[in-house]
């Protein structure tokens, strides 16, 4: 998928330019009737096609085109009124999500655990919440989305357990050097008295990733690593028991009709020998880390990867997805290798501003990432961790410029080739909220000694129908995050029949990707467009997609409207407004 730069055009969007006309080299292979879009004079094509994975049959792998919706269970839908969402509520509203369009779900954790970090803490892999309904909601879930069509994917939280699991108790009741503490990363403290850290690693929730323990026998003892919550202790990855016990999970929950998982923290796991000191510069903040941090991307990661795939390779229908946080291409594209994960979360395009320079080069980079290993690629704007696009696009402006915003980056990501995953809420225009600080329940709120607010804005649970909070969501007011007063025009319930919503365009844009053959192929080419404008076309099924992120309305190329995020303006593409031609 190699794109080759352009110059861009300060014509019109409508305003044809013939091939090789102002810099491009009229002998590039270019697909046939290149002239019938107009969009201007840059026309750049994939160098070869691009090989994807394919089923038994040679048709692509299902997942190379679909379109994921992750449900955050705790916030989806409560069956019981304790107000925590369940599974058996995932099944009341599996009509809801077969009418949106989606293929597959991707359920955050719902595995058993004490809930420090809403799930991310394991205490027994191998088991379903009662939280959560239990192992029979899971299987139910399993069965009634699979008579719908819908795939069903589970988080996977390798890096790490719950303090509570069976395993770090043991170790905690265990002798310095036993095997139980070797299934952790335990070390001596530095000092005359061991009273130091063992280095001088940061938790990424805020203060420090190590903690101390109490020796059975009463004594100050060694320190336990933890990159995130001290009640999430990191294993120890060179013990094949770890691995072990990973792929006894993973066949457990695959023999259950589970289709695949998202791989949490899947540039962790491995560290680096010595567990040397991070660089001051490195320690950039709560919630992030770089290339270099030692934490991280370490190369013992992708023999792990390797093992898991022997594992999936059992189970060929079924995939894995790694939330990685790699800036480097090269370094990105070593875990999607054809014997590592077969898809790898590239963040590029939720991180990018709403300008169009930002947009191309997060589109463009999220392509040239996935082009050395010939690999599949993904697209997201949101997720359980990161600020709702509807608020951040409108910084600096109003919340309803960041909706029209919001309406047209989706139309953006729906158009490219390759995975795209929705966060729950996103069809509805859900924006983010500031909650009150007695309300916050993310443990990077405490962690960080109340200096960041953690993630619990994009978080509040889904409304779905009603005038007043918990909006169908739960029977009881008493929802785990509050709902805000004023959601009542972005319910299910009354966007559903209005032919305007957010949530009619989700619908309407993914069946057209779904069914319109000019969604085809694996490639795009740009085309030259007026400032704060960009515009690319499907190479094979020519589909054009056109975003205006500038303030006055601009000319679209000739063609059928197939579809608008916005009314157009006497013909013209609105500002923050994206359309589709064919």
């Amino acid at each position: 998928m190699t794109i080759v730069n352009d110059e861009s055009s300060d014509a019109p969007i409508d305003d044809p330019a013939p091939e090789g006309a102002d810099g491009v080299d009229a002998s590039t292979d270019v697909a046939e009737d290149t002239s019938d879009v107009a969009v201007g004079q840059d026309v750049s094509v994939a160098a070869e096609p691009v090989v994807v994975s394919t089923d038994d049959a040679g048709a692509p792998a299902w997942w190379t085109s679909a379109v994921f919706y992750q449900i955050y269970p705790r916030s989806f839908s409560d069956s019981d009124g304790d107000g925590v969402g369940d599974l058996p509520g995932v099944i009341d509203k599996l009509g809801y999500l077969e009418l949106l369009g989606v293929d597959a779900l991707w359920i955050s954790p719902v595995m058993r655990s004490p809930m420090a970090d809403h799930g991310y803490d394991v205490s027994d892999p191998r088991d379903i919440d009662p939280l959560f309904g239990g192992i029979g909601a899971l299987d139910a879930l399993i069965a009634e989305a699979h008579a719908r069509d819908i795939k069903v994917t589970m988080d996977l939280v390798p890096n790490h357990t719950s303090h509570q699991h069976r395993w770090f108790v043991d170790a905690l009741a265990a002798e310095p050097g036993s095997a139980a503490r070797e299934r952790y990363i335990f070390r001596d403290g530095l000092g005359e008295d061991g009273s130091e850290p063992p280095n001088n690693w940061p938790s990424i929730f805020g203060g420090p990733a190590w903690t101390r323990i109490t020796e059975p026998d009463g004594t100050p003892g060694q320190w336990y690593l933890h990159i995130f919550a001290a009640e999430q202790p990191d294993l120890n990855w060179e013990n094949d028991e770890v691995f072990d016990d990973l792929a006894t999970t993973l066949r457990f929950w695959l023999d259950r009709g589970v289709d695949g998982f998202r791989i949490d923290v899947a540039h962790g796991m491995a560290k680096p020998p010595g567990l040397p000191d991070m660089p001051e510069e490195l320690q950039t903040g709560l919630l992030i880390n770089d290339d270099d941090d030692p934490r991280f991307n370490n190369p013992g990661v992708h023999a792990i990867h390797r093992r898991i795939r022997e594992v999936m390779n059992s189970y060929p229908d079924a995939v894995t997805v790694g939330e990685i946080w790699v800036r480097d291409n090269e370094r990105f594209a070593e875990y999607i290798r054809p014997d590592e994960l077969h898809l790898g979360f590239n963040f590029r395009l939720a991180e990018a501003d709403f300008t169009a320079d930002s947009i191309r080069e997060a589109i463009e980079n999220s392509l040239a990432a996935v082009d050395s290993v010939r690999g599949n690629p993904t697209w997201t704007l949101s997720n359980h961790d990161v600020e709702r696009e509807v608020t951040r696009y409108a910084a600096e402006t109003t919340e309803a410029v960041g909706l029209d915003r919001a309406r047209a980056m989706v139309m953006v990501e729906l158009a490219l080739p390759g995975t795209v995953f929705l966060y729950n809420g996103s069809e509805l225009g859900l924006p983010n909220i500031d909650l009150p600080e007695e309300a916050l329940q993310d443990p990077v709120w405490e962690r960080s000694g109340h200096t960041n607010r953690g993630r619990d804005g994009c978080r509040i649970p889904v409304p779905w129908l009603g005038d007043v909070p918990p909006y169908g969501f739960s029977t009881t007011e008493d929802t785990w995050l509050p709902m805000p007063k004023d959601w009542d025009v972005l319910t299910a319930e009354h966007q559903l029949e209005d032919v305007d919503s957010t949530l009619s365009l989700y619908r309407l844009a993914i069946e057209l990707r779904k069914t319109r053959p000019e969604f085809a192929g694996e490639e795009i080419e740009w085309y030259g467009a007026p400032p704060q404008c960009l515009a690319f076309r499907r190479a094979v099924g020519r589909l054009v997609c056109v975003l205006n992120a500038g303030d006055t309305p601009v000319g679209l190329p000739a063609g059928e409207v197939l579809l608008t995020s916005a009314p157009l303006d006497e013909g013209r593409l609105a500002p923050n407004a994206a359309a589709w031609l064919v």
